[in-house]
């Protein structure tokens, strides 16, 4: 197998489907399935189950994926330790970022990045942070920027910021009428709030489902978005809560709400950059990740 079948039999597993996969990888649909039949034939197994989509892998095809997942970081090794000799000036960094992090960030460290490295390109992939851990794993990102917790043995965490998990309240919410705001705020004052939720794959709704489920709440949900924004200004407009990081609390938020810090949840989930353990981080990765910490302390 060479990398451009590892790369191809990746993207089909990635979409699930080969007429998916040809347009992402800019190529015709039959040539893509003659790819695929040759690889099959050659190896004399069935890497995916084709009657039904999204494609199934087999077993044999695991098997198959995880050896073009191994000839591509040997690929990589090799232009890591080529651009070593070069000085490192060019290279492909698939970085990945949670929506309003990259809000947040991109537009300060992207010129700071691409006056030093021009010749490096960035393919961004702005995802839920819950869901960034996962495509680290699986080789489908070089480099995340995501509010997690340090625990995969396979993974390599550097700390960029520390985090506080708290409740985001409207100002006329029911909240500030029975706590000010620097008081302690429980569980239990939340029993009668309404709030609004992110959806799955964000990682404060890991945090949200894991509170009420640990003290048996179920309150009233009257929205849930995957835009960080959209619930933010609509728990403000609707005098309802939401779990939310202080680092995400603006100007606009404290104006028009109040934030209250939970004591009752041990937070393990910080600001990291993370990548896997075995591969090769080139120095522009690097220096992304130092620009990034260092953009971050300045706003201190």
């Amino acid at each position: 197998m060479n990398t451009k079948q590892a790369e191809y039999l990746l993207a089909i597993a990635k979409e699930g489907s080969i007429t998916i996969a040809a347009k992402k990888l800019y190529i015709s649909q039959p040539s893509l399935s003659q790819t695929l039949k040759q690889i099959e034939d050659d190896l004399g197994v069935k890497i995916f189950q084709r009657d039904t989509i999204p494609y199934k892998v087999t077993y044999a095809g695991e098997q198959c994926l995880e050896a073009a997942r191994s000839i591509l970081r040997v690929h990589d090794h090799l232009n890591y330790e080529l651009n070593q000799i070069k000085g490192q000036k060019q290279g492909h960094l698939r970085l990945g970022i949670s929506v309003q992090r990259s809000m947040q960030i991109i537009p300060q460290i992207f010129p700071v990045f691409i006056q030093r490295y021009p010749d490096v390109t960035i393919e961004l992939t702005e995802v839920g942070s819950a869901a960034l851990e996962e495509l680290i794993i699986s080789d489908q990102l070089d480099l995340a920027l995501a509010a997690i917790e340090a625990k995969s043995p396979l993974l390599t965490y550097e700390l960029i910021e520390k985090e506080t998990i708290g409740i985001l309240a409207g100002k006329n919410s029911s909240l500030p009428r029975k706590k000010k705001e620097n008081q302690p705020l429980t569980m239990k004052d939340l029993i009668d709030e309404s709030f609004v939720s992110l959806r799955s794959g964000h990682s404060v709704r890991v945090i949200q489902d894991q509170m009420f489920h640990d003290y048996g709440l179920s309150p009233r949900v009257i929205l849930e978005t995957d835009s960080f924004e959209v619930a933010r200004r609509v728990t403000l407009a609707s005098d309802a809560c939401m779990f939310c990081s202080d680092i995400l609390v603006d100007g606009y938020a404290s104006e028009n709400g109040i934030f209250y810090p939970l004591p009752e949840y041990d937070n393990q989930r910080h600001f990291y950059a993370c990548y896997r353990t075995d591969a090769f981080l080139p120095q522009y990765a690097k220096d992304l990740i130092e620009i990034t910490r260092n953009a971050i302390n300045s706003k201190k």
